[in-house]
């Protein structure tokens, strides 16, 4: 190896520079590279080895998991989302005694971790709120897919319930995406949680219709609607004599799937049956009279 010498001046560097030869022992390197090699070669080898080995208990772990919940018949979007976070939490642990193997003071690198992870959850609460959310409607299954429900501000048939979000489809087609916290957060109605349902119904008559006919009429058209249940029996009765008409209450029970069609279906019914049979329904109206006084 080569190395000049030279002064602080010209003058110095002319009379003083010179060239030094100095000899490097290339066994020198050797030995320290041995002596490395002996203090941190196995260090390195147990990381390496703590690693892959970990790394395969992580996984197989994991499947196990997936396994026991798939057998649970646990909804698949859950055991996937479980799985991924086994997997996650037990991956960070071999990461951490890999480094730790190697010689690195791991209680700050966990704190330093476990800072990261709580700002991180601070900046996502929403977010997380609305994964725990999540596992709690596929745990505890308020609705399910292709049930109609009305929730977190939105009425539809049900189309996926995720981790993060709940997707339905309205009758006109239309796609709502709601954040899993806005419905566990509310009210579920779901309209498809019983076998039947009872259809409500209000119809007015005049004050000069014939009421024994008008319920004779309501009752028939139910008892020949095949659709109508027989059990429990049809309610209909006068509700109120309200101020333009006579209003009659109808309260059959179908199956939840012929909801919509029989609501339908009856008030066409009712308005050509009493039409035939001279039974007015009718509108709101005020009678004025009017007197006019002589001079």
């Amino acid at each position: 190896m080569l190395f000049n010498l030279q002064g602080d001046t010209p003058a110095e560097n002319a009379e003083t520079a010179e060239t030094v030869v100095v000899p490097v022992d290339d066994r020198n390197v050797v030995e320290k590279a041995k002596d490395w090699a002996i203090d941190y070669a196995p260090s390195l080898v147990g990381a390496i080895l703590i690693f892959i080995i970990g790394r395969w208990v992580a996984k197989t772990v994991t499947g196990v998991v997936r396994r026991l919940m798939t057998a649970r018949n646990v909804d698949p979007t859950l055991t996937g989302f479980l799985g991924n976070l086994v997997y996650f939490v037990l991956l960070t642990m071999v990461i951490i005694a890999a480094i730790g193997r190697l010689g690195v003071n791991t209680t700050s690198f966990v704190a330093i971790l476990g800072a990261a992870t709580l700002a991180l959850g601070f900046a996502l609460q929403g977010t997380l709120g609305d994964v725990a959310s999540g596992v709690m409607l596929i745990l505890f299954r308020p609705f399910k897919v292709g049930d109609f429900v009305e929730t977190g501000g939105g009425t539809g048939v049900v189309e996926e319930i995720g981790i993060f979000v709940t997707k339905m489809k309205t009758g006109d087609n239309k796609a709502i995406i709601i954040p899993n916290s806005s419905i566990t957060g509310g009210t579920i109605t779901n309209f498809s949680a019983k076998d039947t349902r009872r259809i409500d119904f209000v119809f007015g008559i005049g004050y000069g219709d014939d009421i024994k006919l008008a319920k004779e009429t309501l009752k028939e058209l139910c008892e020949t609607d095949e659709r109508i249940l027989k059990d429990p029996a049809v309610t209909i009765g006068v509700s109120e004599l309200a101020d333009s008409s006579v209003n009659f209450i109808c309260r059959p029970w179908v199956k939840s799937t012929d909801y919509w069609a029989v609501y339908w279906d009856m008030h066409e019914k009712v308005k050509l049956t009493f039409d035939a049979k001279g039974i007015s329904i009718p509108f709101p109206q005020r009678d004025v009279h009017m007197f006019q006084e002589s001079a």
